[in-house]
């Protein structure tokens, strides 16, 4: 008979928990949580000190039953559930659940931040009482979620539309990426043109004009073609084939690695390195942590993922150097641990940050027992973890000014760097986003002295255009997520899901793009909720409900503080502003039929421009001004239905124009006004069909699939090339193109993994 009952949330948890501890524990899941708010009305009381009333989740009841019957049979019980405050309400429920059956049993809490036998042995053997801090923060933050969701989300569908929801940290998610859209749509492009100078020496170089006869060469020196042409036409003639180096600048920088990885910094690096979405990132790290069967049994590869912390234990430290030490030498150990300190006040240090277990466990050793995405994101990790604790590198950074023409009037300069001493860059660097792209550190310069002459080839104007900034990317969004305070670490992977299932937002090109709707549900929150969509009222918020979770402050004031001004401001704005208030945006336009404004509304399809006058005047547009309305639709005049022999008409439908039966709904014919582009290569799957170029339905991104659809289901989003892989002879190969390798060749199983480089021309 098992002596002791151990809870975790999951069964791979349990799996791996169990092989440690022995016969006389048993080990089962919750499945996560076992209780929560029912999503109905009065779940959560304001006016009883927030009561909240719980209930057991129906798909998670069997396993409740299953605790409550091994209950009986066991001495004592250990809530094992994670280390934050998420498995803490989790452990919280499970005891109010077991009170009738613990009958004076005593109940352990324990806790670990790796799931290996050292870890789990200590954790048992040093228990500690649930922490009713961590619970409440928890249960203050649910209160929080579920009073806003009740009382803005029913306020939205009178205002916008139905089944629209409001969250307390989707929406101010919403406002950061709809106002970057709004930023790029009111981007002025500016023109400018620079001048640079092609040397030939045997290795040949480039150099940017800097001064022009005295002057000094900004951004917007030169803004259009016959002004550059001119400078370059003058700087030719006088160069007479060569430029003199008058300076060459030589010094040694050092880069210093980047610490390991927070919850936040792994969802970025996945998202830029390996094209993992922040949802798919915490996944395959949760199945990393609770365990991976290595051939010598089952083991948690990496340390609890869910951490803002940027400590490392000192055993592991001391682990991870001896490592260093043994594959790399001495000389790539700096003299003392490197220790990184966390910059936010609210970070949990008792936490560790990501790190592998077992260092001397290499990505290559297990590589076999691991799925692809596991072996990346493990291989991520561990270099990651192992970088952190090296030596900084030597970089040699070259600068040289090169005069053209009599004078130094006319200065070119070349910037080059070279990596003198590689140090944690032999095994990692940093990812980049947007504005880091452009670096030196891949540009040589040859061997240049002062006083030499250098042979030109070519001076040459570009012409250039300022660029907007860029849309945000999943790692952008988490990056800025946590600059401005919004969420935690372990919310960032919902907050996108959320946004993307609500369709409020869009991934086009892996960057995102509100939708109409998204515009205006954000439009209605910053302007009637200002308060609760503010970026320092959310982040204020996280921090009171980080105070709870320290004791520094009670979860029933903090609710009352946030819960009356709230309330009040619902029933005002319910009361006082109209749909059309919400929808329409009149425009200083008149409508060409009948001369009444015209506005911009939200209808089933979208934004559009109608007349004030509907419905006595028909007239809409899209917002390009395409008029888009007319009294009947256009008849295909050579055409009959072959199903019922109606008219066919060209109508316009959620995913574009179609033709379609007039009889409808009683006759429910349709087909695509334009037939998809067919590649005219075979399918590889049934050999029968060939790939067609589509649309998703949901976010209207393309991919190709076989046109006999649906009896036969294959699909790929790159475009297909009509080649076999030469390392496992599938059929087609595909066509990717990513910014950090550029365009190549990539075989579109995934077991196969082959890639090849495709060289510009």
């Amino acid at each position: 008979m098992s002596k002791h009952l151990v809870i975790v949330e999951s069964p791979a948890k349990a799996k791996t928990i169990k092989k440690y501890l022995g016969a006389d524990f048993e080990v089962l899941a919750s499945y996560g949580h076992v209780r929560d708010l029912p999503a109905k009305k009065g779940s959560v009381n304001p006016e009883d000190h927030f009561a909240m009333k719980y209930e057991t989740i129906e798909k998670n009841a069997k396993h409740v039953a299953a605790i409550a019957s091994a209950l009986k049979a066991a001495d004592s019980l250990y809530l094992a559930t994670d280390p934050d405050r998420e498995g803490e309400a989790i452990s919280w429920h499970v005891c109010e659940l077991m009170k009738g059956k613990l009958k004076n049993k005593p109940v352990h809490r324990v806790v670990f931040h790796e799931i290996t036998q050292k870890s789990v042995k200590e954790a048992i053997t040093n228990p500690r009482e649930i922490s009713m801090e961590l619970v409440n923060a928890q249960q203050a933050r649910r209160a929080l979620d579920y009073l806003v969701g009740f009382n803005l989300s029913p306020l939205l569908w009178k205002k916008v539309r139905r089944g629209l929801s409001a969250g307390r940290v989707q929406s101010p998610a919403l406002r950061l990426i709809v106002e970057r859209e709004e930023e790029i749509e009111r981007f002025q492009t500016r023109e400018y043109w620079t001048i640079t100078a092609h040397i030939a020496q045997p290795k040949a170089f480039t150099a940017k004009l800097t001064y022009y006869q005295g002057k000094k060469q900004e951004q917007f020196s030169l803004t259009d073609e016959a002004s550059a042409k001119a400078v370059e036409k003058h700087l030719t003639q006088i160069a007479e084939g060569v430029l003199r180096v008058i300076k060459v600048e030589k010094k040694q920088r050092k880069r210093q690695p980047a610490p390991p990885f927070t919850t936040s910094t792994l969802q970025q690096e996945a998202a830029r390195k390996l094209g993992f979405p922040t949802r798919k990132t915490m996944m395959i790290a949760q199945q990393l942590y609770e365990g991976i069967d290595i051939g010598s049994g089952t083991v948690g590869l990496i340390t609890y993922m869910r951490t803002d912390s940027l400590n490392l234990a000192a055993e592991a430290v001391s682990e991870i150097r001896q490592f260093i030490d043994k594959s790399f030498g001495s000389h790539s150990l700096p003299e003392q641990p490197r220790i990184y300190k966390t910059k936010s006040k609210n970070a949990q240090e008792a936490h560790e940050a990501i790190r592998p277990t077992a260092v001397f466990q290499t990505p290559t050793m297990i590589k076999s027992h691991l799925s692809a995405d596991q072996f990346k994101l493990y291989d991520l990790i561990w270099k990651r973890a192992v970088a952190c604790q090296m030596i900084h590198a030597l970089i040699d950074t070259v600068a040289a000014d090169l005069a053209c023409g009599p004078g130094n009037d006319n200065l070119f300069r070349a910037n080059g760097s070279t990596i003198a001493q590689p140090g944690f860059i032999a095994v990692y660097q940093e990812g980049k986003d947007d504005a880091q792209e452009d670096d030196s550190d891949d540009k040589q310069l040859p061997e240049i002295h002062e006083g030499e002459i250098v042979p030109l080839n070519q001076i040459l104007s570009e012409q250039h255009f300022t660029e907007p900034p860029p849309r945000f990317s999943e790692a952008s969004l988490v990056k800025a997520l946590e600059e401005f305070g919004i969420g935690r670490p372990s919310t960032y992977a919902s907050i996108i899901h959320t946004l993307q299932h609500r369709e409020y937002a869009v991934l086009e090109n892996k960057r995102f793009i509100p939708t109409d709707v998204g515009r205006i549900v954000n439009h209605f929150l910053t302007e009637y909720f200002t308060r609760y969509v503010d970026y320092g009222f959310t982040a204020n918020l996280e921090d009171e409900l980080d105070a709870i979770s320290r004791g520094e402050k009670e979860w029933i004031p903090v609710l009352n503080e946030f819960w009356n001004p709230f309330i009040t401001q619902v029933g005002t704005i319910d009361k006082t502003v109209q749909r059309k208030d919400v929808t329409t945006e009149t425009l200083d336009q008149q409508c060409p039929k009948c001369g009444k404004p015209v506005a911009i509304r939200l209808g089933k399809k979208g934004r559009f421009i109608g007349c004030t006058g509907f419905p006595d005047c028909d007239y809409t547009a899209n917002l390009d001004g395409e008029e888009t309305s007319s009294a009947q639709p256009e008849e295909v005049l050579d055409r009959t239905c072959p199903q019922c022999g109606g008219k066919l008409y060209i109508r316009q439908g959620r995913y574009g124009r179609f033709i379609g039966c007039s009889q409808y709904p009683k006759c429910k014919f349709i087909e695509p006004l334009e037939k998809p582009n067919d590649t005219q290569i075979a399918c590889p799957e049934c050999h029968q069909g060939t790939l067609v170029e589509k649309k998703s339905r949901r976010y209207g991104k393309i991919f190709y699939g076989c046109n006999r659809y649906p009896d036969c289901n294959y699909a790929i989003w790159n475009p297909p090339i009509n080649e076999p892989c030469p390392k496992c002879a599938w059929p087609i190969l595909t066509l990717k193109e990513t910014k950090r390798r550029g365009k190549e060749k990539v075989c579109p199983r995934k077991e196969c993994g082959f890639s090849e480089q495709i060289a510009e021309e």
